[in-house]
């Protein structure tokens, strides 16, 4: 399946909106997601795991098991440095997955990984991520249940052009991706 990142939360203070895809399919083993984007700017400042990624040009997948209260966070920045964790909220019983366990996500990017600063003009960038459904559904393997709670995202904090957009609508009062309540539902297959 192949889903729009369109949303615009907060139109007043972020109107910006690259134009974004992510095609999602999955095998008993693995979840793939590949991410298009195509936007003014382009920065990768990060270029090591676990640093602060949402900076840069930045994709970015949350996911829950249905009835679990801890949700978790993929961000991926162009380069492909990423952030991961397991965690009941931003800042709540935050558990970052390890080097072993980020080793075992294969990453794919158009850029290399070395890091750059902010460049003007209108590029187009590819993220493709290979993610262990172990990772995800931790208590329920070797078989795995068909829906996952989610959202995927573009943002860059940190960019001339800040944005902040999701797939499924976040109605808060500031930027917040960090919301599972309005996580949509994707069916795997």
């Amino acid at each position: 399946m192949i889903l729009n990142i369109d949303k615009v939360n907060w139109p007043e203070s972020f109107p910006e909106k690259p134009k974004t895809t992510v095609e999602v399919s999955n095998n008993h083993e693995l979840l793939f997601l590949h991410f298009h984007v195509r936007g003014e700017q382009l920065r990768a400042v990060t270029a090591e795991d676990q640093g602060p990624v949402w900076e840069d040009s930045c994709v970015e997948f949350f996911c829950q098991v249905p009835g679990d209260n801890h949700y978790m966070n993929f961000e991926t920045n162009c380069i492909g440095a990423m952030v991961a964790s397991r965690r009941l909220g931003r800042a709540e019983d935050v558990q970052r997955l390890t080097p072993e366990q980020m080793a075992t996500i294969r990453r794919r990017c158009t850029y290399p990984r070395e890091a750059f600063e902010e460049k003007d003009g209108m590029y187009e960038w590819d993220v493709e991520l290979e993610i262990p459904l172990g990772l995800i559904f931790r208590d329920q393997a070797p078989v795995f249940p068909q829906k996952l709670r989610a959202n995927f995202y573009k943002c860059a904090d940190k960019t001339k052009n800040i944005h902040f957009v999701s797939w499924q609508p976040i109605h808060t009062p500031n930027p917040d991706f960090h919301r599972p309540e309005y996580f949509g539902e994707i069916i795997l297959q």
